[in-house]
């Protein structure tokens, strides 16, 4: 959170999320700017972790802050606005990637890797490149899982809540996923 500058000149303390997410969907433009401004990066790192490509992470990037004006009513406040915000950016990144099936392009190129700042794990690893080339390809559940636990860093009950299933249910896709790169690498 940011300090705000009140009227005097002075800095008021900074104003929380579910402040800001209320008056964003009052119509408070400002609001909704700090938000954005605030959680921007975020969604960035999200989506470029997924994407595994700055510019399609970047039009991800771009395509859920503009979504954000629209979906924002839709938050609840049962889970963590970051939570939520993850669900939002993953969708955008699944519905680039099927708008991009749909047009006939090539389904291997979201397994393409490119070397990337925002990805400093898979700095120079070659061995590295190869496994989260063959995560990507791995089925939706199998590859969500897998990117919420070990690129995340998100226990199996938190990569539940983003996936909308059970932590058991994360736990097999996850053994799943094992089984299936096993076979591929």
């Amino acid at each position: 959170m940011t300090p705000e500058l009140i009227d005097s000149g002075v800095l008021a303390a900074p104003v929380a999320d579910e402040t800001l997410i209320a008056r964003a969907i009052g119509g408070d433009r400002r609001a909704f700017a700090e938000l954005i401004e605030r959680h921007y990066d975020f969604i960035f790192r999200t989506a470029c972790k997924w994407c595994g490509k700055v510019s399609d992470a970047e039009d991800v990037a771009q395509e859920v802050c503009v979504k954000l004006a629209s979906v924002l009513k839709s938050f609840d406040g049962r889970s963590a606005f970051t939570s939520w915000l993850y669900r939002v950016t993953l969708n955008a990144v699944r519905d680039m990637q099927r708008a991009r099936s749909r047009r006939g392009r090539n389904a291997d190129r979201y397994a393409e890797v490119a070397p990337d700042e925002y990805l400093p794990d898979q700095e120079d690893s070659a061995a590295a490149k190869e496994l989260w080339q063959a995560v990507r390809r791995l089925p939706g559940q199998q590859r969500d899982a897998v990117l919420l636990i070990y690129a995340e860093g998100m226990s199996h009950a938190e990569a539940g809540g983003i996936m909308g299933c059970k932590e058991a249910t994360v736990s097999w896709h996850v053994h799943e996923a094992k089984k299936t790169l096993r076979g591929l690498l």
